[in-house]
């Protein structure tokens, strides 16, 4: 798939565990925030279901993703970097997007762990969490939309 980002090769590889891997369960975890998210925000309800799922989610996707950063770390970013066979600007952006995720999931995290805001009100709290499930949208949108182009665009190969 030469003609694709390295982030689109690693999602139409080992179909469909793949995308699962490294789409579905990280995409699933943000939409799972959000809707719980708002719901929070507006019944404020700080100890109802929705919380309880977004809390879990908040835990479970700061593990989850620290573990797909690393992983990448080290199969993906660094053997492309010291090989000097990434296929162009489009390509990096959409990986480093992608893997930026792990500040807003460990943000997450740590704030449902009680290391980060520890001080702050519950409202403080909840914006803090809202902030970090809207900058982990961004960033895989950011990768998903960088990730769909194809890398030749700018290399004078591609249009």
């Amino acid at each position: 798939m030469e003609n694709a980002t390295h982030y689109m090769e690693l999602l139409a590889s080992h179909q469909p565990w793949q995308l699962i891997i490294f789409m579905a369960i990280p995409v699933i975890c943000a939409e799972t925030l959000a809707i719980t998210e708002f719901i929070i925000l507006y019944s404020r309800n700080f100890t109802g279901t929705s919380k309880k799922i977004n809390k879990f989610t908040g835990i479970f996707a700061g593990i989850y993703f620290t573990g797909i950063f690393l992983y990448l770390l080290f199969q993906a970013v660094i053997p492309l970097t010291t090989s000097g066979t990434w296929r162009g600007p489009f390509d990096v952006i959409a990986v480093l997007f992608y893997l930026s995720g792990v500040i807003p999931f460990g943000g997450l995290f740590l704030l449902e762990t009680g290391i980060l805001g520890k001080k702050k009100s519950e409202s403080e709290t909840l914006k803090l969490h809202a902030i970090f499930v809207s900058i982990f949208l961004v960033v895989a949108h950011i990768a998903m939309i960088f990730g769909m182009l194809n890398p030749e665009l700018l290399s004078g190969g591609g249009m």
